[in-house]
C-alpha cells in the first residue's frame, strides 16, 4: 500500500512495526489530525510521531492554531429567550397558583425579556446614552438620556396604571398633580432626584412590574373589561388595553437599550404582537380627529358608508383591520354596519408598531398603498402621531 514503509527500507523509528506510517505519510495527515478528521488508528500515529519529530511537533502546533482562528466568534451572553422557555417548561409541569389574566401576559412577559437584559448589564452600561425617539407636532422629536433615564422613565409612566390600582405612586411627592402626562411625570422624576439615574433604578422598576402583575392577576379574568379607567392625563384607556400599551412602550424602549449596548433583542411574540397592533388601529381614529381637517368636501350623504382604510399586516401578529377615516366618526369601526375601504396600506406588523412608537417617519413606511393617497398619509401620520416620550 502506498505510504507503508517496503520491508527492510530502514527508513522510519528503529524497531517500528512493518505496517507502521513513514514521516512522509504522517507529515501530510497534520492538517487532517488539525482538523480532528482523522481516524482514530491515523490520529494515534500522529499523536505518537509528534513526540518524536520536533519539526513535524511545531508544524502540527502552528496548524492547530490556524484551525482555532476559522472558528466564528461566539457570544458569551444567554439566549434571550432562555428564560421564557424555561418558564414555559416550568409552567407545563405546574400551573401556577394564581394565574396571569391572558390580556396581562404580554405586559408580564415584556418586563420579564427587559429585566433579563438588564440582568446581563455591566455597572458602566447603565450609563450608555440611549436616544428615545418619538413623533410631535408634525415632525420627529428625540431626548438623549442613558439606560438607566429609560428604565426611570418606565417606573414613572408605569405609575399611572398603580396609582389606578391603589398601588403607591412611585413619584410620591414629586407627581406633578393628577392627571399628569407621561411626558410631565417623567421630566418630574428625572428633575426632582437631582442626579442622573444609575443603576438604583432597577429595583423599584422590577418592584413595581411585579406588583403590577400579581394586582391584576389576584382580582382575576375579568378585571380588565370592568370600569376601572387609566388616567394618561388627556386621555384615559381601560386597565385591561392599559397593561397592553405598557407592553408596547416596555417593548420600544427596551429595543432602544438593546440598539444602545448592541445586544440582540427580538419582536415579541405573534399573539402579544397583534394586541399591541389591535389597541393602535382602536386609537388611530381618536388621532385623525386631532389633526387639521382636510379640505371639506361638501356635505356627506346621510346614508352614506363609512369610510375606511383597509390595513394589512404581514408577519407574525398579523391580520386585517379596518380604520374609520371621517374625523368626525372617530372610534371603533363596527363592522356590521356599512363600510366602504377608499384605501389599503400593506405592512410588516414590526414595521407597524415601529411607526407607532415614533420609530419610522410616515414617508417611510408603507410598503404598499392602494387608494386615495391622502387618507393614506394621514393614517400613516396619525399613527405616528400616537406616540410620546
Amino acid at each position: 500500500m502506498t505510504g507503508r514503509r517496503p520491508p527492510g527500507s530502514g527508513e522510519g523509528t528503529p524497531g517500528a512495526d512493518e505496517g507502521a506510517l513513514d514521516h512522509g505519510v504522517l507529515k501530510s495527515l497534520l492538517g487532517a489530525w488539525a482538523l480532528s478528521a482523522c481516524p482514530a488508528p491515523e490520529a494515534l500515529a500522529v499523536e505518537a510521531h509528534l513526540g518524536e519529530c520536533g519539526p513535524c511537533a511545531e508544524e502540527a502546533l502552528r496548524l492547530r492554531d490556524a484551525v482555532g482562528l476559522l472558528h466564528p466568534e461566539e457570544s458569551l451572553d444567554l439566549d434571550p429567550k432562555l428564560r421564557s422557555r424555561v418558564l414555559l417548561r416550568c409552567l407545563d409541569r405546574r400551573p401556577p397558583r394564581v394565574p396571569v389574566p391572558e390580556w396581562a401576559v404580554p405586559y408580564d412577559t415584556e418586563t420579564a425579556r427587559l429585566d433579563a437584559l438588564l440582568q446581563s448589564l455591566g455597572d458602566a452600561d447603565w450609563h450608555t446614552p440611549v436616544r428615545l425617539r418619538w413623533y410631535e407636532n408634525g415632525g420627529p422629536a428625540r431626548r438623549r438620556t442613558t439606560v438607566a433615564g429609560v428604565i426611570s422613565h418606565l417606573l414613572a409612566v408605569d405609575g399611572l396604571v398603580a396609582t389606578a390600582l391603589g398601588l403607591p405612586d412611585p413619584l410620591g411627592d414629586r407627581a406633578p398633580g393628577i392627571p399628569a402626562p407621561p411626558g410631565e411625570r417623567t421630566e418630574a422624576y428625572w428633575s426632582a432626584s437631582g442626579r442622573p439615574p444609575t443603576r438604583a433604578e432597577y429595583r423599584p422598576w422590577r418592584g413595581q412590574s411585579h406588583a403590577l402583575v400579581r394586582a391584576v392577576s389576584a382580582e382575576g379574568e375579568g378585571t380588565g373589561s370592568g370600569p376601572l379607567p387609566v388616567s394618561y392625563g388627556g386621555f384615559t384607556l381601560p386597565l385591561r388595553d392599559a397593561l397592553v400599551e405598557r407592553a408596547f412602550e416596555c417593548w420600544v424602549h427596551a429595543s432602544d437599550i438593546a440598539e444602545a449596548v448592541d445586544y440582540p433583542y427580538d419582536p415579541p411574540p405573534g399573539p402579544h404582537l397583534h394586541r399591541m397592533i389591535d389597541l393602535a388601529t382602536a386609537l388611530v381614529p381618536h388621532a385623525l380627529a386631532a389633526l387639521p381637517e382636510p379640505a371639506a368636501e361638501g356635505p356627506a350623504p346621510p346614508d352614506r358608508a363609512r369610510r375606511t382604510l383597509r390595513l394589512d399586516i404581514e408577519g407574525p401578529g398579523g391580520g386585517e383591520w379596518r380604520i374609520a377615516v371621517d374625523p368626525k366618526e372617530p372610534g371603533r369601526l363596527d363592522t356590521r354596519a356599512p363600510y366602504e375601504d377608499v384605501a389599503q396600506v400593506r405592512l410588516d406588523g414590526v414595521e407597524f408598531c415601529m411607526l407607532a412608537a415614533g420609530h419610522l417617519a410616515p414617508e417611510e413606511a408603507a410598503a404598499g398603498q392602494e387608494g386615495d393617497r391622502s387618507v393614506v398619509r394621514r393614517v400613516l401620520t396619525a399613527t405616528a402621531s400616537l406616540s410620546r416620550l
